[in-house]
């Protein structure tokens, strides 16, 4: 097998190159015919649930499986007993043609298995380097040799990996460039994506799928988990079904559909997000104008962040903002919740300006909030579920009275949320993190509409959650939108804007630049315009680089000349 050599000029846009196959240890996997992956009769139960039952799996060494399954299903804990994290209570696994039994990550790395995870597992208050070696000190060391090794994977695959700045510093997006040159740097022969596309664009997405396919020339074999299933049937070579903890079908894309895998995961069709009839009137709910916010990157200069951004948000409305992830779109949230502080501009919640008053203060008085980042902003994971209803509106009812807590209120209408909004839990008091991606969306959601807020600021309700999950919480807004709900919906998912929103904007280099008719425009129109260039069915709303707008500078290694990102790190 010819090795790639570092050292050459393969500098790629962003998404061109993902996971290197460099990566394969010299000696090699076994001669053919010897799958990679094994798993027979896994079995797994936590306290009032059996996570996963009689599991059996073969995965083909040089092949991309999809493991698809609803949210709860026992993708996440298979994944993660095959990883070391989990000891499974029956069942056994086989690497390669050899029994292992791995009882930690340490062990499954040592068996060639890698994983990058749906929810990032990296420290905010170390540095890039810092976790990419944290481990795996062994291999190059903790000192230059190391750096050295980081940034020749980083510039030879154009991961635009900068070693030196805190994850906390960074953004969803470099954070899983982040957790895949983790892998790189260990070297593995079968990788675990957990849905690897939960937080990149359109382009993105398809230059990733073109390098799984060069993976599997080289001999890597890939466990691809993923919600969405076009991207499955377009990638995998197998698809796995789990349902309810245990295996339920086998089959290669060439001989199913979107439909019939819908059917095998949550036993209904694919669900389209459609908002039906227009419910929007001309009572504006939240206004913003003139918004200004600039701030400082991670080299210490200062960059325009958002620039001249109007827009109104009526009653029964629900405005999509589409854009490549870090131009804008997460500060913009920030600004109108009180996070951050603007520069300059105006911010009314129905009629009344919120510019200056805090971020509580604005919940008080009608703003529901779902965050892009559930794990990190939207819960307290080892927390139980009545203490996490509780977060974000300590101050109103049912959760306290006269400056008290109500404890007892609290348990009682979480109990109505899980029972109205299908969250699958044995109790409310188990901890967030004991639920699934979905239903911890689903308790989020429930919980920001138990206030019913005048508008809700939706930041990727549905990522990371599978077709059940999705459809229910496309059908909340919908119905929250009837009842005259206004709401702002930022989404990297393109069929979801298009398809929940009443009208569109893009954004770009934080500023809003072109307009889309959702009943119109195409997803690739819309792929197109988030990029800055002009797209058929998108109107320009104003220059994308005029002189408010600092653009990143090239040299600095941001990696934003590729996708017009402004963030620069500084967030």
């Amino acid at each position: 097998m010819a090795s790639t050599d570092l050292t050459a000029p393969l500098l790629r846009p962003r998404g061109e190159c993902v996971i290197p196959a460099s990566t394969i240890p010299a000696d090699g996997p076994p001669a053919d015919g010897v799958p990679a992956v094994e798993l027979r009769g896994i079995t797994k139960r936590f306290p009032g649930v059996v996570a996963n039952h009689d599991i059996d799996i073969t995965v083909r060494r040089g092949t991309v499986h999809a493991l698809i399954g609803e949210n709860g299903a026992g993708k996440s804990t298979l994944m993660k007993i095959l990883y070391g994290m989990q000891k499974p209570d029956e069942g056994t696994i086989t690497i390669d043609g050899e029994r292992v039994s791995p009882s930690s990550p340490a062990d499954a790395i040592r068996n060639g298995i890698g994983m990058v995870h749906q929810h990032f597992m990296l420290a905010d208050n170390l540095t890039v380097r810092e976790n990419i070696v944290l481990g795996a000190e062994r291999a190059y060391g903790i000192g230059a040799r190391s750096r050295r090794r980081i940034m020749e994977i980083s510039d030879a695959y154009g991961l635009d990996i900068r070693p030196d700045v805190l994850v906390e510093e960074i953004g969803v997006a470099d954070r899983q460039r982040v957790e895949i040159l983790k892998v790189l740097y260990r070297g593995a022969r079968t990788l675990i994506l957990d849905e690897p596309t939960a937080v990149l664009v359109p382009q993105e997405v398809d230059a990733l799928f073109a390098n799984l396919r060069e993976l599997k020339a080289e001999g890597l074999t890939v466990i691809f988990i993923s919600h969405k299933l076009g991207e499955v049937l377009s990638v995998a070579d197998d698809i796995t079904v789990i349902r309810r903890g245990t295996t339920v079908a086998s089959v290669v894309p060439a001989e199913t559909s979107p439909g019939e895998l819908a059917e095998l995961m949550v036993g209904s069709e694919l669900p389209v997000p459609d908002t039906g009839e227009s419910t929007v009137t001309d009572e504006p709910v939240l206004t913003v104008s003139g918004l200004h916010l600039s701030g400082t990157d991670t080299e210490g200069t200062l960059r325009e962040v958002l620039t001249d951004i109007d827009f109104t948000i009526h009653r029964g409305e629900i405005l999509g903002i589409a854009g490549v992830e870090g131009n804008g779109q997460a500060e913009l949230v920030e600004a109108v919740m009180g996070i951050r502080t603007p520069d300059g501009g105006r911010i009314e919640l129905a009629g009344e300006d919120i510019s200056r008053v805090g971020t509580r203060t604005r919940r008080e008085a009608g703003v529901g909030y779902i965050p892009e980042d559930r794990h990190r902003h939207g819960l307290l994971l080892n927390a139980p579920l009545w203490e996490n209803r509780m977060l974000g509106h300590v101050t109103e009812r049912p959760n306290s009275r006269g400056g008290r807590l109500t404890i007892g209120d609290a348990r009682r209408d979480t109990e109505r949320i899980v029972a109205e909004h299908d969250v699958r839990t044995p109790g409310i008091d188990v901890t967030a993190a004991s639920l699934s991606g979905g239903n911890q969306q689903k308790l989020i959601f429930g919980r920001e509409m138990s206030h019913d807020p005048k508008v809700l600021i939706a930041a990727h309700p549905t990522r990371g959650v599978d077709v059940g999950a999705q459809s229910q919480i496309w059908d909340q807004i919908r119905r929250a939108r009837a009842r005259g709900l206004a709401v702002l919906l930022i989404s990297a998912d393109l069929d979801e804007l298009i398809g929940l929103s009443d009208t569109l904007r893009v954004m770009y280099r934080g500023r809003l630049v072109a307009e889309a008719d959702p009943a119109t425009i195409t997803p690739e129109e819309l792929g197109t315009a988030m990029t800055g260039a002009t797209a058929g069915g998108a109107d320009s709303a104003g220059p994308a680089d005029d002189q408010g707008a600092t653009a990143p500078d090239p040299a600095s290694g941001t990696g934003a000349e590729h996708d017009g990102r402004t963030d620069g790190g500084a967030r």
